[in-house]
């Protein structure tokens, strides 16, 4: 069992319950291989953490911003609670160097990998809620997640890549982007669709994946990271 002393250090928490801190690291696959192992996996404490982690971002939105209507804050809520933000902040705070894998999910990277940080990040939240209650899980989701609050806002993460590439290009050219499919690979049921996004005939942006919706939403995300240096002309 690693030792986690270093790893409440670094948050700023010390657990009362050490079986509650130890379970949030515990993947299911690793009981697959140690079926022998005294703490269940962390699906629970995620299942619970994932409901605090909403209320607490909830209510900080609802509070700090009384001009925003229902849709907007909505749209906020789900930028900060997205998957890749808490895969993120798990990965800042050290969750990877902790986790409980077997040896396939130890090699695995990729999306693979980011599901297991966030979860793991809503089952730390949970097993906080429980350990030390809820003013602690609140203290610790302001100081590790609201404060990207006006980052998502400045940097309108909010917003769908599709509808924020449409804001600007609609703002400073006065046009509606297009997309076209310029790929297509695999058997019937496992497509792999690769879209172009164009201004005018001039693409600006590409994208893959499993659908052309999915597609067309990675384009739209290359072109907004690419927009400062695009010449449309």
């Amino acid at each position: 069992m690693p030792n986690f002393e270093n790893f409440e250090t670094k948050i700023g928490l010390s657990f009362k319950d050490r079986d509650l801190l130890n379970q949030v690291f515990v993947h299911r696959s690793y009981l697959n291989e140690n079926p022998s192992f005294k703490l269940d996996h962390n699906e629970r404490l995620e299942f619970l953490g994932d409901a605090v982690l909403e209320l607490v971002v909830t209510e900080n939105l609802y509070k700090n911003l009384p001009n925003l209507p229902e849709g907007e804050l909505t749209n906020l809520r789900s930028a900060l609670v997205r998957g890749q933000m808490l895969s993120d902040l798990a990965s800042t705070i050290g969750i990877n160097d902790y986790l409980l894998l077997s040896r396939g999910e130890a090699k695995s990277g990729g999306k693979a990998r980011q599901l297991i940080l966030a979860n793991a990040f809503e089952a730390l939240i949970g097993a906080l809620y429980l350990d030390q209650g809820y003013e602690a899980a609140k203290l610790f989701i302001e100081k590790y997640l609201l404060v990207k609050l006006n980052q998502v806002i400045e940097n309108k993460a909010y917003l769908d890549p599709k509808s924020h590439l449409q804001e600007l290009s609609q703002a400073e050219l006065g046009i509606t982007p297009n997309y076209k499919v310029i790929a297509e690979s695999g058997p019937d049921h496992a497509k792999t669709f690769t879209v172009g996004c164009f201004i005018d005939q001039k693409q600006i942006g590409e994208g893959s994946g499993s659908s052309k919706q999915t597609a067309e939403s990675a384009a739209a995300n290359e072109a907004i990271k690419n927009w400062s240096s695009t010449d449309t002309n």
